[in-house]
């Protein structure tokens, strides 16, 4: 696509973000802010599926097949986080483009709770209650709505927060943050309801919304400035200019090819997390603690790279950081393949090894993708492309958590051998993570950020010398 194709124009109402303001106003203090707004995040989501899922999984013993429809809810919504991107840079509400969507849907999220301790208390006791799992229903499907609604806009606000150069370390920032905070609320509910009851869920519930509440509220109050618009329509955003935005998104070649690679490498770094726990179970025989011990091997790392590579890289704009990401891809690619040796000849030290390597290689790659979402992302329909990015990342994530649990009873009903079935899922992942090192072009990201007006085209010729 030419530059000249990137000046279509859409119908309705247009945002101009005020990009000056954000440069002089901007310091780091305030994107740590916002992070804390992930705190919540993290704890909700904790909740919501991993607690929930154990206790109607093992102490209800329900079957896992309603209860893994209910957590994926939220990827049959996902036309509502388009909407929300969308009506955020179209649709002002007092002035405000992202903190009125964000309090919105953090709102349904926070009505959501109680409905999963009403649905567990009469499930309790029958677990085929009617009432019981309509209250469940209800629940996801607000948590999930809320949990859209709000997304994209967020990570809108935390791009309009700051200065061009440092946009992508700003939404690396507030997703490091997010990924550390996932095993501490796993690991101080699994403490708090080591043996469930109900009393004690409540708790656990009651204590969720305060602490989530109160960041959600305190990371983003009066954090966007209100904005004069220069063209609003007395329509507002419509149907059709909704439709024209993402057909104008869509049909430039760059975004589909980066959606493509963001696609096939979620999937393929996320295949691995449904089967890694059985992995060790059933190739060298782990009891349950050693196990979830599995899982540290690879987060803890993560989130140590994240956090040196942010520091490190700090001053780079994140135009730069396609060779960062396919570092990581291939690093994430190498532990893949040590992990598929493991499992054949039966090392566990190789399963810690390749665990360590590919949690390290998964921080640079995260630290990367991220930083190029603010790359790939136009400041006048942020929250549209912000939307697509989510979305993306949301459902190949939950499609390479199911891939490799189907994976795994094919093989194993092909090879009636672990050792095998376990060792082709993370051989091919390897070879996922490769494809996407292979679709992710710098080209395509100067080209887009040239077109964009981030860089001007002798920044172009100069990064391009340089591939």
């Amino acid at each position: 696509m030419t530059a000249s194709d990137m000046k279509v124009q859409v119908k309705g109402p247009t945002t101009k973000v005020d990009t000056k303001a954000g440069e002089e106003s901007f310091k780091f203090r305030f994107i740590l802010r916002l992070s804390t707004f992930q705190i919540g995040s993290a704890m909700a989501d904790i909740l919501m599926t991993s607690v929930w899922n154990r206790i109607m999984i093992s102490n209800f013993g329900i079957p896992a097949w309603p209860v893994g429809l209910l957590i994926a809810l939220r990827y049959l919504l996902f036309p509502l986080s388009l909407w929300a991107g969308y009506q955020s840079d179209n649709h002002p509400i007092l002035r405000l483009h992202r903190t009125p969507y964000i309090w919105f849907g953090r709102f349904l999220m926070f009505i959501s709770f109680p409905f999963l301790g009403l649905s567990l208390g009469r499930l309790a006791d029958n677990s085929g209650d009617v009432l019981g799992w309509l209250l469940a229903l209800l629940c996801f499907l607000l948590y999930g709505a809320g949990t859209l609604i709000s997304g994209s806009p967020f990570l809108a606000l935390v791009r309009d927060s700051a200065p061009k150069e440092k946009q992508g370390l700003a939404i690396s920032t507030v997703q490091t943050v997010l990924i550390a905070f996932f095993p501490v609320s796993a690991i101080a509910f699994g403490y708090w309801l080591e043996t469930y009851n109900q009393t004690t869920f409540w708790q656990v519930i009651f204590f969720t919304m305060i602490v989530a509440a109160f960041f959600w509220i305190f990371a983003i109050i009066r954090m966007e400035k209100p904005k004069i618009e220069n063209k609003i329509t007395s329509e507002g955003p419509t149907l059709s200019s909704f439709i024209e935005t993402f057909k104008k998104i869509w049909n430039d070649r760059r975004t589909r090819h980066f959606f493509a690679f963001l696609a096939v490498g979620t999937v393929a770094a996320w295949a691995q997390d449904n089967v890694l726990e059985p992995f060790g179970a059933e190739v060298f025989d782990m009891p349950v603690g050693q196990t979830t011990r599995l899982n540290a091997y690879w987060q803890g790392p993560l989130v140590v790279v994240l956090v040196l590579v942010a520091f490190i890289r700090r001053k780079y704009p994140p135009e730069e950081q396609t060779g960062i990401t396919r570092f990581g891809l291939v690093l994430m690619t190498f532990g893949m393949v040590l992990l598929g040796l493991s499992s054949i000849v039966s090392n566990t030290n190789l399963v810690i090894f390749g665990l360590v390597i590919f949690g390290a290689g998964f921080g640079f790659f995260t630290f990367g993708a991220f930083s190029l979402l603010a790359v790939m992302t136009t400041d006048i329909e942020a929250g549209a492309y912000l939307s697509l990015w989510t979305i993306c990342i949301l459902v190949s994530r939950g499609l390479g958590i199911s891939l490799g649990s189907i994976l795994r009873d094919i093989f194993i009903a092909l090879t009636n051998t672990p050792e095998l079935a376990y060792g082709a899922i993370f051989f091919l992942e390897a070879v996922g993570l490769l494809v996407a090192a292979q679709l992710l072009s710098k080209r395509d990201i100067l080209g887009f950020a040239r077109d964009s007006g981030r860089i001007n085209r002798n920044q172009l010729s100069a990064s391009a010398t340089d591939m």
